[in-house]
């Protein structure tokens, strides 16, 4: 079943009212005590916790999205829950992490985000729903419609020119404890210099992907990426659909680390860490960080 531009009008609004319903549980949830516990995942401490918030946030987000899938006969993916492969099958799968960044959540600190997307069984994400319980911020895109910010039609200047302009490096938990993270800053600091830029600033945090992509996005020119691994991490695809959608529709940049396509659906693996992650919001700068990284 091919989906037509109304279908996706009609998925992407099933979609920002999942969003919208998780995000304010998880707002209501914020500040107090919740049950933490542990998962076989990642290699990081980030992949292996999960609250009993991220449980109901699942729950809220598919009671929207199952009646879709079997109107649309869509595939669902979800953190929390196995993966039955059927987004192998079908020509359309939900990616939804109920929770993203649950550190900052656990540590009552900006970051955490619900995240949903629409992907084709290629790999190809064509909706993207972000929500901030925090600021109550909702991003979202449909491929080919442009971006929304809170239901507004946005298009920030993230593609103005670079020159003179500060670069802002968002970095995770993951980058400032790798050991190669000063040369890595280094590097781009040169980086900076060749490309014309004033300097480069860090924003240094605890937040998920998701919301560390959107900041890319609120602090252009920026980029923030995840440096390939051998060890199992790095996210999982659905860490990064639904930036990926808006990235696209913003004409910014969501790759992998080599400026290849992020692969959305491979049959082998749901982690990105092979070939790591890169986000950024001028595609010279994506270029020129391709061949440092």
């Amino acid at each position: 079943m091919k989906l037509l531009a109304d279908d996706l009008v009609a998925l992407h609004r099933v979609a920002t009212l999942a969003a919208t319903d998780a995000g304010r549980l998880i707002f209501d949830y914020a500040n107090k005590a919740v049950a933490v516990q542990h998962k076989s995942a990642g290699n990081s401490l980030a992949s292996q916790v999960v609250t009993e918030v991220d449980l109901l946030s699942e729950a809220a987000i598919l009671k929207r999205l199952r009646p879709a899938c079997e109107q649309y006969d869509l595939a669902l993916l979800s953190e929390e829950s196995e993966d039955d492969r059927s987004r192998l099958e079908k020509d359309y799968f939900w990616s939804v992490d109920p929770l993203d960044g649950t550190l900052s959540f656990i540590n009552t600190t900006p970051g955490y985000a619900v995240s949903i997307a629409l992907v084709s069984r290629a790999g190809v994400p064509l909706i993207g729903v972000v929500y901030d319980p925090v600021t109550r911020t909702c991003y979202s895109s449909v491929q080919g419609q442009g971006v929304s910010r809170n239901g507004e039609a946005w298009a920030p200047p993230v593609n103005a020119p670079m020159a003179g302009k500060v670069l802002t490096l968002v970095c995770d938990r993951s980058l400032l404890q790798r050991h190669e993270y000063p040369e890595t800053r280094r590097k781009i600091e040169i980086l900076g210099e060749k490309l014309g830029l004033a300097g480069v600033k860090t924003i240094e945090n605890e937040a998920g992907a998701v919301m560390n992509a959107c900041c890319v996005i609120e602090n252009s020119p920026a980029c923030y990426f995840k440096l390939p691994k051998k060890e199992t991490g790095g996210g999982c695809l659905w860490d990064f659909a639904a930036t990926t959608a808006i990235f696209n529709e913003l004409n910014c940049i969501a790759t992998d680390c080599y400026g290849q396509p992020l692969e959305l659906n491979r049959a082998d693996s749901l982690y990105m860490n092979e070939r790591g992650v890169l986000f950024a919001t001028h595609a010279e700068l994506a270029t020129e960080l391709s061949g440092y990284l």
